[in-house]
């Protein structure tokens, strides 16, 4: 039977030094950015931010430098997430070609792939989305249905993805379709691919969320056709790939820092005469916080060493954002202010945004119960 393997991992002086490049960096270009912005976090899109940090060198950190990137160190790459998301900067341009689609390309993609894409990744000027999830799917990946026929040249695709985020804005999204249908395994015939979201035969619609924003769509493919040289790794090796893909999508320091900012404004309100319970509480969170971080290093130095720490990652994810959660009614029920939008202290209106966003933490990068049936299986218990 499996067991978590979450070992305590250490910093290098040399990711502490840079530490306070990046925040120099961000009093610099954040200067003196209100919280309500800063709490948008890794949702915020922002292509020359992403730029500047590609001339800095803090996108495709521990890449191989013959594809643009800086061989630096896992742990180094780690420092500059988190004080990005500390300090809520605008991340999302590269946000997911830096953490999922770029390493995909490394470890799957053809050397062709490697060259065209990578090397624009790491300056900041590519942007990708994700094409997993599909109506009626949820976040069982095995059970998607979108059809990939192969035909000369390429293949054929129909089928439609969903809570495609900020693919209306992306670059290219890696998406996953079914080249090979067998219903008693329905695991295999998964097959990744590269896709311009502009090719004939897609089409695109946005989908509104409950706070009026739109960062989520709708993907339609009809007779669409994907060249044979987008597709990534082997056909029908999609699943062992996708699995991979979200052992860095789960596990990273967006999966409990997204209610930072409300822990900041939290601690801004109680520190002059903090009471006991206040106290008590504020404890209990940052304690909460510091243990999870060290979980999500854990995760980041087996991504370094090339293994694949997929139930470790889970266990993150359903941890993580169960915290990011409960923070909002946590400081409801403490300080008894009521959330407002677009008025009120800055403490109102970053506790109105996260109250209505915190809901949805628990459904991106697979859901709650998706997330404990990984944990199960993989601890043997079902």
């Amino acid at each position: 039977m499996q067991t978590f393997r979450f070992e305590l991992g250490e910093l290098p002086p040399q990711a502490e030094v840079l530490r306070a490049e990046v925040r120099e960096f961000l009093r610099r270009e954040l200067g003196d950015a209100a919280p309500l912005r800063r709490a948008h976090s890794w949702g915020g899109f922002d292509r020359e931010f992403s730029r500047k940090m590609g001339a800095r060198g803090w996108i495709a950190m521990t890449w191989p430098k013959r594809y643009g990137g800086h061989e630096r160190s896992a742990l180094e790459r780690y420092v500059v997430l988190e004080e990005m998301l500390a300090a809520g900067a605008p991340v999302s341009a590269h946000w997911i070609a830096d953490r999922q689609s770029g390493p995909l390309l490394l470890r799957f993609g053809t050397e062709a792939q490697r060259q065209k894409f990578l090397p624009a990744i790491a300056r900041g000027e590519l942007s990708f989305a994700i094409g997993m999830s599909e109506p009626d799917s949820g976040s069982d990946l095995a059970s998607l249905r979108t059809r990939a026929e192969r035909i000369p040249g390429g293949y054929r695709v129909n089928g439609t993805k969903v809570w495609t985020s900020n693919a209306h804005l992306a670059d290219y999204m890696i998406a996953t379709f079914r080249t090979h249908h067998d219903p008693a395994k329905k695991h295999e015939g998964l097959t990744q691919f590269l896709v311009d979201p502009k090719l004939q035969g897609i089409t695109m619609s946005p989908i509104i969320d409950l706070a009026g924003a739109h960062h989520f769509n709708m993907v339609v493919f009809e007779d669409a056709f994907v060249p044979e040289d987008m597709r990534v790794g082997e056909e029908g090796a999609g699943w062992k790939q996708v699995t991979t893909e979200l052992a860095f999508e789960r596990s990273g320091p967006e999966r409990y820092l997204s209610s930072f900012a409300l822990l900041l404004e939290l601690i801004r309100a109680v520190s002059k005469d903090p009471g006991e319970r206040a106290a008590a509480t504020v404890g209990r969170l940052v304690a909460h916080l510091a243990t999870l971080r060290q979980m999500s290093l854990s995760v980041a130095l087996m991504l370094q060493a090339g293994e694949n720490p997929n139930l470790e990652a889970a266990v993150v994810k359903d941890v993580g954002t169960t915290f990011e959660q409960e923070i909002p009614e946590i400081v409801h029920t403490l300080l008894g202010v009521e959330p407002t939008i677009d008025s009120g202290s800055d403490l109102q209106q970053v506790l109105g945004f996260l109250m209505q966003r915190a809901p949805s933490f628990s459904l991106r990068g697979g859901t709650r119960e998706i997330l404990r049936g990984i944990i199960a299986r993989g601890l043997g218990l079902r």
